[in-house]
């Protein structure tokens, strides 16, 4: 991992992927649970059955020949979110909007009936996960708190908690940005914002190459700005790790305008873009926390 900030006295405590695997994705997780952090379907059942809030579920499709059936008991919902639930790094979600011509658009584009037939069969053969066949989960979209807007107006920002024996250790929010097409996903070109976890307040913007102040796709301020509801976002992530059998995961989250915090997935090996994004290690934080 390429260090960027100037403190070289914390360049030990910086957490390596080898490192974190031996030490804490598997050491500290029995891999018999992996599956409930890796399955999306899974995961939401975990997180409904302990009325964490997440987003509402509206229909699970396993294989191709159930897709009309089921798009039947889901197409009068004016948007949905439709994801592979084993996939990672954001790839196959797709995010439809129903207009007032009764045709479905996704990033401003018609997306017609037989694309969204389509998509969902690519998911189930497994073109988006780790296997060979997934399933299709279709859910609630999330409509971003009006507070990001003031950074950045596109997207759905969300937040990466990282949790070691029910105690927070680490977290960042993730912006979209002109370079992302809208996601937050690091990889895809978002933004990784530290978070003082004491106070919620957001610290400096890496984009990859370099840290910012402000947004740098239209100079609006960041840094130095406290998220609205932290302490129950940190209360919910705690809940996470406590009712999910992993003593260390990662626990992502969004804003959303009416519902408050709720919970996107859980990660058993979460990135470690995180300490980049807080110029911090992990190591450190970690060992307090044992």
């Amino acid at each position: 991992m390429k260090i960027l900030w100037k403190n070289r006295n914390n360049y030990t405590e910086v957490l390596g992927i080898n490192e974190r695997n031996l030490s804490y994705v598997y050491s500290m997780n029995p891999k018999k649970y992996f599956k409930l952090a890796d399955d999306k379907a899974l995961t939401k059942s975990i997180l409904e059955n302990n009325s964490i809030p997440c987003p509402e579920t509206y229909g699970i499709i396993e294989a191709v020949g159930r897709i009309p059936e089921v798009w039947k008991t889901v197409e009068h919902y004016h948007k949905l979110a439709i994801k592979p639930s084993s996939g990672s790094g954001g790839n196959g979600i797709l995010i439809l909007e129903k207009k007032k011509d009764g045709l479905w658009y996704s990033q401003g584009d018609a997306f017609p009936l037989e694309d969204i037939f389509s998509h969902m069969a690519r998911i189930i053969m497994g073109m988006y996960s780790r296997s060979s066949s997934d399933k299709v989960l279709i859910e609630q979209c999330i409509v971003s708190d009006p507070f990001f807007k003031t950074m950045y107006p596109k997207g759905v920002p969300d937040l990466r908690i990282i949790l070691a024996n029910n105690k927070a250790v680490m977290a960042m929010l993730r912006l979209p940005t002109d370079r992302s097409g809208g996601k937050a996903n690091l990889h895809q070109g978002g933004l990784g914002i530290g978070i003082d976890i004491a106070s919620g307040r957001l610290l400096k913007a890496y984009d990859g190459s370099e840290y910012h102040t402000s947004h740098p796709d239209n100079g609006n301020k960041i840094s130095d700005i406290e998220l609205p509801g932290w302490n129950k976002i940190l209360e919910i992530s705690i809940a996470c790790s406590k009712v999910f059998p992993l003593n260390y995961l990662g626990v992502d989250l969004v804003l959303d305008e009416k519902h408050g915090p709720m919970v996107m997935e859980i990660n058993v090996r979460p990135g470690l873009g995180i300490q980049l994004a807080n110029k911090q290690g992990l190591k450190k934080e970690l060992i307090n926390k044992k």
